[in-house]
């Protein structure tokens, strides 16, 4: 079934300790028709609650919360929802993006800022569900612009992917090559059983795992960081359930 424009409607949730800033989130989410505030909190330990519960399609989400920040709550989710910063901080802009955020709006908002940003996510939300639709799962493929020119590959021949800022690097059995992508849109162009997100820089295909040892995944000569958060899911999901000898 494809995606009507006309009728897309992204839930929200607000994540704002400060209550004037929240309640000036929702206001602005109420004047788009593309956006539901479903949920609005003070805390990004009340977010973790209310996501163990829901599901969101997009984040307003404050970086200086007491107990745990934006950035550290945002580390901890091993598969976020599309997420725009809220702060009035703005020396955390490279971090934010770093993270794949889809924007960085400076306190105080202006609903004309507000609404540049909704409408990010709203492509975005296109984009990816657009690219599901299209993808052909018995094909094994999909196309990259790459230079001049769209590459065929066999996202089997992936071995993993690098996240560099607004880059990805994709390294194959074959060669490797640079597009301009985020990993939250590949990530959800590529099927979740064989692709798995072991850090917030590397995306990697688990059939192409040579071995774990401590912190670190071995594939092909590159030896890949595992995030703390992440190792215990990887060895639940993928490994022990491989395991011949224990």
């Amino acid at each position: 079934m494809s995606i009507d424009k006309k009728t897309i409607q992204l839930k929200c949730l607000v994540i704002d300790d400060e209550p004037l800033a929240r309640r000036a989130i929702v206001e602005y989410i109420h004047k788009v028709d593309f956006l539901i505030a479903k949920d609005s909190c003070s805390s990004a330990l009340e977010a973790q609650e209310l996501l163990s519960n829901e599901t969101y399609d997009l984040l307003f989400l404050d970086i200086n919360m007491p107990y745990l920040s934006g950035i550290d709550f945002l580390e901890s989710i091993s598969q976020p929802p599309m997420v725009i910063f809220t702060t009035a901080y703005s020396e955390h802009a490279l971090e934010g993006y770093r993270l794949q955020i889809v924007d960085y709006l400076l306190k105080p908002i202006s609903f004309k800022r507000f609404y540049q940003g909704a409408l990010k996510a709203k492509e975005l939300y296109l984009l990816k569900n657009h690219s599901k639709e299209e993808m052909n799962i018995s094909d094994c493929s999909m196309y990259i612009k790459y230079n001049d020119s769209f590459v065929k590959i066999q996202w089997t021949d992936i071995m993993y992917i690098e996240a560099m800022q607004n880059y990805l690097k994709i390294h194959t059995t074959l060669k490797s090559y640079t597009i301009h992508q985020t990993m939250i849109a590949i990530e959800e162009l590529l099927p979740k059983e064989y692709f798995f997100r072991i850090h917030k820089s590397y995306l990697i295909n688990v059939n192409h795992i040579c071995s774990i040892s401590g912190n670190r995944v071995l594939i092909n000569n590159a030896q890949l960081p595992i995030a703390r958060l992440r190792k215990e899911a990887l060895l639940n999901d993928i490994i022990y359930k491989n395991l011949l000898s224990k």
